[in-house]
């Protein structure tokens, strides 16, 4: 659960950080926040749904953005959203990938990220 928090704090707190990076744990817990608001929301009042998806709007593009940075891609990939079903699959596929465990051209790795040495190839995790 602190875990959740924290991660949650992170992404609220860096609001319109487009730099850096986010591990995965970090993107994935806001990106269960954003459902659990946006569905909440959304069964209360309609006009309460859209304040919540604008104010969490900017918040997701820059946890997504630092997501992809951890990954070595650029936040501009997010924009294959655009492209409808394949995009977004591409997209999610992109996100759930581990993140480079040496410093890239984004920064040092988040904290709580293994080690370089340790090298862990997908789906290993």
């Amino acid at each position: 659960m602190d875990e959740y928090i924290s991660a949650v704090k992170t992404c609220l707190n860096k609001y319109a950080d487009f730099t850096g990076r986010a591990a995965r744990p970090e993107f994935w817990w806001f990106v269960l926040f954003w459902v659990i608001v946006l569905a909440i929301t959304g069964m209360v009042s309609r006009y309460l749904y859209g304040i919540a998806a604008l104010a969490l709007f900017i918040p997701m593009l820059a946890a997504g953005a630092r997501r992809l940075h951890d990954t070595g891609k650029s936040g501009w990939f997010q924009l294959l959203s655009f492209i409808p079903f394949f995009g977004t699959l591409f997209l999610i596929y992109l996100m759930a990938q581990p993140g480079n465990t040496a410093a890239n051209q984004y920064g040092e790795p988040p904290s709580g990220t293994p080690a370089a040495t340790m090298d862990i190839a997908p789906g290993q995790q």
